[in-house]
């Protein structure tokens, strides 16, 4: 008999116990041209083989009636310690405690009566196998979707850290100024000192800032998650709106907005993970900002546009005119946690959760720079299904 087309996991194999030889031979003879058959002749031999190379089986497919240990109590060994497996019972004594024990406590797909007839059990087998793949592949979605939580919280934890502690840092500023009220002051007024006029409210409003900014991660996150429900379509987002949206939410210090300009060449709709990739944006324009400082005439400009060949491959890109990146440096980032600002606090982890993100979406980072000239970051796409005119 041909190999049915629906199974598709011919490098997995079916574990059929039963103690008579007999049986083991014809059951390997009668189905060994479709399925990979592997025999054992009892529990305890069953379990070495399981504990050995579990990761080659789908299917158990046991016998009732055995001298060692029953294949009850088989069934209830692997339901507790080798889940994945399907299970299946085979028994010529049709009792009903039986079948209730089997259901109940070894959770078996199908009973089937011996001797076995060899269509039924071919069924049951395709059956046991279709659920396996079903099975596998929800526990490849369930993996890929603790995957991407941990990435995202460690790059929500990561971008978090800084303005925390700024807000902190404010806080702590305004608190060191409490001067003391002298007696017969009013009920309800602080005294603060400054060095210079100002200067407390100017700390709490870039605290206010950082706050409003974490607030912004912090919901974008929330709303993420409620996106990563099953039957959930994650919404898309212009690349456009999502560079605004950095403009408009990140905490510039002082005069910095005034160093970035924006410009887009043509727009495009990027996919889903919008919380991830504004947490990108983010942290590029965090960095370009910090080698910024304390440059002459500084400049950030944030381009959105596509290539112009026939792929019309998008990209966000990136252009400051700091000082660059030293060569030894721009060959690692991205692969490797190295950073130039290891003195104020950088450990580098910032790009290589970026490159993660971007090529968790079919992207990724490009980023040239000439020392003493400037960087430049591309957020490179996939050609997306439809653009915008």
């Amino acid at each position: 008999m041909a190999a049915h087309p629906d199974i598709a996991s011919a490098d997995l194999a079916v574990l059929y116990v039963d103690d008579e030889p007999v049986s083991r031979k014809l059951f390997s003879r009668s189905f060994g041209d479709e399925f990979t058959i592997v025999t054992a002749h009892g529990v305890s031999d069953a379990l070495e083989v399981l504990e050995r190379r579990e990761h080659e089986y789908a299917v158990l497919l046991t016998d009732y009636r055995m001298p060692e240990r029953d294949g009850m109590k088989l069934l209830q060994t692997v339901r507790r310690e080798h889940r994945h497996l399907i299970r299946l019972l085979a028994t010529a004594y049709a009792e009903k405690e039986v079948a209730i024990e089997a259901v109940n406590q070894g959770q078996v797909l199908r009973i089937l009566e011996k001797p076995l007839e060899e269509t039924t059990t071919r069924e049951a087998l395709r059956e046991a196998f279709a659920l396996y793949r079903a099975q596998a592949f929800e526990r490849s979605l369930n993996e890929g979707r603790a995957v991407a939580l941990r990435e995202t919280m460690g790059f929500l934890a990561h971008e978090l850290n800084t303005p925390l502690a700024t807000v902190r840092g404010f806080v702590s500023t305004v608190i060191a100024r409490h001067v003391p009220a002298p007696p017969g002051t009013p009920a309800g007024i602080a005294t603060f000192s400054e060095n210079r006029p100002g200067e407390l409210l100017a700390a709490l409003e870039n605290a206010e800032r950082r706050a409003l900014y974490c607030q912004s991660l912090v919901s974008t996150f929330v709303q993420s998650a409620r996106d990563a429900f099953p039957g959930a379509a994650p919404p898309e987002v212009a690349a456009s709106a999502l560079a605004q949206a950095v403009l408009d939410e990140f905490p510039f210090d002082a005069d910095e907005r005034s160093w970035v300009t924006s410009h887009v060449m043509q727009d495009f709709m990027l996919p889903g993970r919008r919380d991830l990739l504004y947490l990108v944006l983010c942290t590029v324009t965090k960095n370009a900002l910090i080698a910024l400082r304390g440059r002459a005439r500084p400049s950030l400009r944030i381009e959105v546009g596509q290539d112009p060949d026939g792929r019309r491959r998008p990209w966000i890109r990136f252009q400051d005119n700091g000082p660059g990146i030293p060569a030894d440096v721009l060959a690692k980032l991205t692969r490797e946690p190295v950073t130039t600002r290891a003195s104020t606090g950088g450990n580098g982890m910032g790009l290589m959760f970026c490159q993660r993100v971007m090529q968790s979406i079919g992207g990724e980072i490009r980023i040239t720079s000439d020392t003493g000239w400037g960087t430049t970051v591309s957020l490179c796409f996939r050609p997306p299904s439809a653009g915008l005119a």
